[in-house]
């Protein structure tokens, strides 16, 4: 078995990594692997050097790969040889010194309660499935904050009415139970009464469905997203991560605390949290004015 192979098997046996994620590794590596190829006449990756993929590094900079992307592809590398060095093939990683190129940070702006109001309660939606189903992808972005790729994987097992609770899958399956208030629980109940009407249902576990029975994909949400919020927004970006950032930086906003909002979220650290504070953080300065003894004398 080969390395990078091994790797693989590594990064979603041991690591549980998504299979998307595994694959973005290992085309990375493949990627690497060709340059090594075309530029040193060698493709054993463990003998590599750092002159090597500094190498890399310019070429893909010259090529007009963003920095972002090549800091990708390096966070891929690092990942690889930080496993030959578990497995003690290599004594030390060629990128132990390496510094990410520097990127421009991008602000995410979030909707506003206003912009979430209109499209929740003054849109018109579609009659019947298409348009319970519709706002309930909104609604449940905005009041859960989960993935795109958590609600595209909501199963019907997941979805508790009676305790009106969701259970959740995230990254690294990791599961996490978040709360549903009862609005999105009485949008639920009419949901499914219209699901149950579908003419056929190819992938019934699933509890989101197109309209011909088979489970939501990664465009489709995305374009639904965008489609209704054009309408209301005139915000370059607007997605579902968007949503997701919208219902971080609006329970901020409202006075929780970081570590709930992490909770949430299912981040794995404060720091992963921490991104969506920026656009809080005057409200959070208003707050903290209210709220802080000191403040008071």
């Amino acid at each position: 078995m080969t390395y990078p192979k091994a790797f693989q098997e590594y990064l979603q046996l041991e690591k549980n990594y998504s299979l998307h994620t595994v694959n973005a590794y290992g085309n990375d590596l493949i990627f690497f692997e060709e340059f090594l190829k075309s530029n040193f006449d060698t493709e054993k990756l463990e003998e590599v050097n750092y002159s090597m993929i500094r190498s890399w590094i310019v070429s893909m900079v010259d090529a007009g790969v963003s920095n972002s992307s090549v800091n990708r592809k390096i966070s891929s590398l690092k990942s690889f040889y930080k496993f030959l060095l578990k497995i003690k093939v290599i004594e030390s990683s060629p990128l132990l010194k390496h510094k990410s190129l520097k990127t421009p940070k991008k602000l995410q702006i979030p909707f506003s309660e206003n912009e979430l109001d209109l499209v929740l309660n003054n849109l018109k939606f579609p009659e019947g499935f298409e348009g319970f189903r519709d706002k309930l992808i909104i609604d449940l972005f905005y009041t859960t904050g989960i993935r795109r790729i958590e609600l595209i994987g909501l199963k019907m097992q997941n979805i508790d009415l009676q305790n009106r609770t969701l259970k959740v899958l995230g990254k690294r399956n990791k599961e996490r139970i978040l709360p549903i208030v009862p609005v999105i629980a009485s949008q639920i109940e009419k949901y499914l009464a219209e699901r149950t009407k579908l003419v056929s249902i190819k992938d019934s576990d699933y509890f989101f469905l197109l309209l011909k029975g088979v489970k939501l994909n990664d465009s489709f949400v995305y374009r639904l997203i965008n489609y209704y919020f054009s309408d209301v927004s005139e915000k370059v970006k607007k997605s579902p991560h968007i949503l997701r950032h919208t219902f971080a930086t609006h329970l901020l906003n409202n006075g929780a605390d970081l570590n709930s909002v992490k909770e949430l979220l299912g981040h794995a650290s404060l720091a992963s949290t921490q991104v969506y504070t920026h656009s809080s953080l005057s409200e959070l300065k208003k707050i903290y004015g209210q709220a802080h003894p000191r403040n008071k004398k």
